[in-house]
């Protein structure tokens, strides 16, 4: 009887089923497909022009192992993605903690705090590489107003690269908090209530009853901004490869070794490596981040 019940229910929504598989479908192809393509280019050597792609083993990934320039932009994304995420998820939290205490004016705040992550990133990069300029940016203007030596804020690489991070805190600053804001709102008054009648102070209600019952956010921002910062392109391309308004130096990241190795060098089978030992990296760390939390519920 409940089979025959389903089967009549299907073909009633025939149509709309038809079009949940399709998508289905065409996300698995869209979502697979490259991956797959890039499993297969690590094992090869192919330049992008000659059809030929001669199979290398694991040769691509043995000059990895050897390969200065790609350390260095491992090295320099694992700092960017440890700066980025602890600050703007503690940031976001602080400031949606202080929105959601009943300031006057919360729906501007909102507002002014979310404008940037509907800025794009490449206009946005472009202003603040003005503003980072070391002749006519206003950092330095304004650093000289205390006699502070101007600083090369996209000259030096290691600054360059905390300037970088800098500009995207500010980017994902307001994403967090919209999200943190959701969590924070739907945090029973009941049980603030009881602890406040308990004598439990502002700071003991937040760490052991605010954070536990948003601890599944905090969980989904750690794992999407870990995502994001090791993905880190655009913001480093526009703002330290010559070319674009002032002055640049070169930061080594991950994302943009691969681009050149795959686009400017033609070493695609490199490239695929590349990007499949970044796969692997971003897994094992969002399987951990999972790990960690769940073993402190």
């Amino acid at each position: 009887m409940g089979k025959n019940k389903l089967v009549r229910s299907l073909r009633r929504n025939y149509f709309c089923v038809s079009v949940v598989i399709f998508i289905f479908v065409l996300y698995l192809i869209l979502r697979f497909v490259p991956i797959g393509g890039t499993f297969y280019l690590s094992f090869h050597q192919w330049d992008l022009i000659k059809p030929d792609r001669p199979f290398v083993g694991l040769d691509n990934f043995r000059k990895l192992t050897s390969d200065f320039r790609f350390r260095e932009a491992l090295l320099n994304t694992t700092i960017f993605a440890g700066v980025l995420v602890p600050c703007s998820i503690v940031l976001s939290l602080l400031i949606a903690t202080a929105i959601n205490s009943g300031i006057k004016f919360t729906k501007i705040y909102e507002l002014i705090y979310f404008i940037p992550v509907v800025i794009p990133m490449v206009p946005a990069s472009i202003i603040w590489k003005w503003m980072y300029d070391p002749q006519y940016g206003i950092l330095n203007y304004l650093l000289s107003l205390f006699n502070i030596e101007p600083k090369a804020w996209l000259v030096d690489p290691t600054l360059a690269l905390y300037s970088i991070t800098l500009v995207c805190i500010w980017k994902v600053l307001g994403y967090n908090m919209v999200i943190f804001l959701v969590g924070l709102r739907n945090v029973p008054r009941t049980y603030l209530e009881a602890a406040e009648i308990d004598g439990a102070s502002w700071f003991q209600i937040f760490i052991r009853i605010v954070i536990p019952l948003i601890k599944p956010i905090i969980l989904y921002l750690v794992v999407i901004n870990t995502i994001d910062a090791f993905k880190i392109f655009t913001p480093v391309y526009t703002m330290t490869v010559g070319g674009q308004g002032s002055f640049g130096t070169e930061v080594k990241v991950i994302a943009y070794e691969i681009f050149q190795n795959g686009f400017r060098y033609f070493k695609m089978g490199y490239a695929s490596a590349e990007a499949l030992i970044l796969f692997l990296i971003v897994t094992v760390i969002t399987v951990v981040q999972f790990g960690l939390l769940r073993e402190r519920e």
